[in-house]
């Protein structure tokens, strides 16, 4: 799978495949289709291959997985193959360290829900841990997840009218304030096992905005 198009180097977002359950082809092409750097975790690699995928990093603990990697070194040239053996760090995490030493301003993460629980719960929580350092977004067909900043920066975005937007802490937010949500918020805290923001919609057609003073805020936008 390849693209036409061509763009100067980490102007668009790296793309992460890691190893839960694939995605329509549909949405792998249209992230592919800026021919982004990407970068695939091993236990994903087979599937990768059989998509006919141009990889540019190979990346894991190569634990449990056997791959010929003098073979993939030849069928994947160049592609440069990363042996992370840490324990403490999930694959998911390491390949995301990998890409802010490396420069990369914002990454796309596919592949990363829709298997074991632990693992989906694990992934999305990693959206929160780098605040600063790089912008994250995970995808599959059913969701997109991010997170958003608190103040003085303020979320806007225009969506069309039942568009839903979930407002997801990690682990609390606190003194959010939104604009053309059917269920605003004003000053309002959200926290897990408490108080969640999910299956808010979008008003009306138009921009909506989203403020908060603290913590840690995902905006999941999904669809069924």
């Amino acid at each position: 799978m390849s693209s036409h198009h061509i763009v100067k180097e980490k102007q668009e977002p790296a793309l992460i495949i890691a190893n839960g359950e694939s995605c329509s082809f549909s949405l792998l092409e249209e992230l592919l289709e800026w021919s982004p750097f990407v970068v695939v975790l091993d236990g994903a690699l087979d599937r990768v291959l059989e998509l006919g995928i141009k990889v540019d990093v190979l990346l894991g603990d190569f634990d449990r997985n056997a791959h010929d990697l003098d073979d993939i070194r030849k069928r994947q040239f160049p592609i440069e193959i990363v042996h992370t053996p840490d324990q403490d760090k999930t694959d998911l995490e390491k390949a995301i360290d990998f890409l802010i030493e490396r420069g990369f301003p914002a990454a796309n993460i596919v592949w990363a829900t829709g298997r074991r629980a632990d693992h989906n719960f694990s992934n999305i929580c990693i959206l929160g841990r780098y605040p600063n350092t790089i912008k994250l977004k995970m995808l599959d067909d059913y969701s997109t997840i991010y997170r958003i900043a608190p103040l003085p920066d303020v979320f806007s975005k225009w969506f069309l009218a039942k568009t839903p937007v979930s407002l997801i802490p990690l682990y609390e937010a606190t003194e959010i304030t939104t604009s053309n949500l059917k269920y605003p918020l004003k000053k309002g805290d959200l926290k897990i096992g408490f108080r969640l923001g999910n299956s808010n919609e979008a008003l009306s057609d138009g921009i909506v905005e989203i403020s908060y003073v603290s913590g840690t805020l995902l905006i999941m936008e999904c669809n069924d």
